[in-house]
């Protein structure tokens, strides 16, 4: 295992003082590190990867220095314009180190929304001709592949990525944690929305804790998946998959329970939402200003006002509430609520040790709820 203040140490040596990316499970070590020990502006936390290669690239650009991007492999989709127009060597010809988790690598045990992308992570890099190097576990020959990295970097100007392994990194607990003055917790407030519901209605949640959360709540109240599509992976879409049901099945009210990060990924999709304008489609944000699911690292969102993007975004209305009682309040009335409207629910970071994983495979949670729009 790698110390992440021996590797953030090899960064330093190296003249590497600038950090972007979006967090990652894999990496949440390392990032907990240089999250505690780099000024603010020196590492931002983007709203998703593609973002995070420009920053970079512009740092690169304005500071002649090598910035590191950080991301899990899932995030290689939101990379693929960026490094292949912006930084190639035919085009910019911009150097920068990557670190990417490598979820669902092969032979490893892994939930089936990683299994994919973890077979072909390294083919993707191959095809997007970004050399690489899976990290040793060894810290001397992970420092002989680190200076390898860098005098490739230096020496062509191009992106070179470094592999990460689950459990490569020690354990590294962040420091500065986010705290804020809510008293309600996400999963209280999915199942308040869960209670609340006719049964009608279709519920497409987030990628992360909430899916996980919607299962389980489901399970303890004794009721079935059918009506909810559990979207465990493509974090940042959720709201657009609803939105296409929601445009399909007119009848039906579509619910899409949203997380802070999630939100910031694509918030484009906010001004489609209010363009479309679904009268059935109910927009809920859950924003407890973190990446709960992958580290607990801080987003922007609580330092935004949520509300007003939604109402600029042409949404027919948009309230926030930190509470129980105003979130039941809003529930009540939810029936009569035109779309496309957003609910903002603001929460304290925190969630379950003993929280599960749907235990229904994701083709089966979509063939059953195909069979209950075909029934309804």
């Amino acid at each position: 295992m790698i110390k992440p203040e021996l590797f953030y140490k090899w960064l330093t040596n190296a003249d590497i003082d600038f950090f972007s990316g979006v967090p990652d499970s894999l990496l949440k070590d390392i990032c907990a590190y240089i999250t505690d020990h780099t000024s603010p502006e020196k590492h931002i936390i983007a709203a998703n990867e593609g973002n995070a290669v420009a920053l970079a690239a512009g740092y690169h650009m304005a500071s002649g220095k090598i910035p590191l991007v950080y991301m899990q492999n899932s995030g290689l989709g939101n990379i693929v314009n960026p490094l292949l127009s912006l930084t190639n060597k035919q085009v910019y010809n911009i150097p920068l180190l990557m670190m990417i988790g490598w979820r669902g690598e092969p032979g490893k045990k892994d939930e089936p929304q990683h299994v994919a992308q973890g077979r072909l992570t390294l083919d993707l890099l191959e095809t997007m001709e970004v050399p690489y190097q899976i990290l040793s576990d060894d810290a001397d020959e992970a420092k002989k592949q680190f200076d390898l990295a860098i005098t490739h970097i230096s020496e062509n100007n191009q992106p070179y990525a470094l592999v990460i392994r689950k459990g490569l990194f020690e354990r590294y607990k962040l420091k500065a944690t986010i705290k804020n003055s809510y008293t309600l917790i996400r999963e209280e407030a999915i199942k308040q929305i869960v209670e609340k519901l006719s049964g009608n209605e279709i519920i497409v949640s987030t990628t992360g804790k909430t899916s996980r959360e919607l299962f389980e709540i489901r399970e303890a109240l004794g009721q079935g998946h059918d009506s909810d599509f559990l979207t465990v992976g493509c974090m940042g879409h959720a709201n657009q998959i609803a939105v296409g049901m929601a445009i399909a099945k007119p009848n039906r009210k579509v619910i899409c329970i949203d997380g802070d990060g999630a939100l910031l990924m694509h918030m484009g999709s906010m001004a489609i939402n209010g363009a479309v304008s679904p009268k059935n489609f109910i927009h809920i944000v859950i924003n407890n200003g973190s990446h709960e699911s992958v580290g607990g690292q801080p987003t922007v969102a609580d330092s935004i006002d949520v509300v007003k993007i939604a109402e600029a975004s042409n949404y027919k209305s948009a309230i926030s509430v930190s509470s129980s009682e105003a979130l039941n309040s809003v529930l009540t009335e939810i029936d009569a609520i035109e779309g496309p409207a957003l609910i903002e629910i603001k929460t304290k970071v925190g969630s379950r040790d003993d929280l599960g994983r749907p235990t229904v495979k994701p083709v089966d949670n979509k063939k059953a709820l195909m069979q209950n729009f075909k029934s309804k």
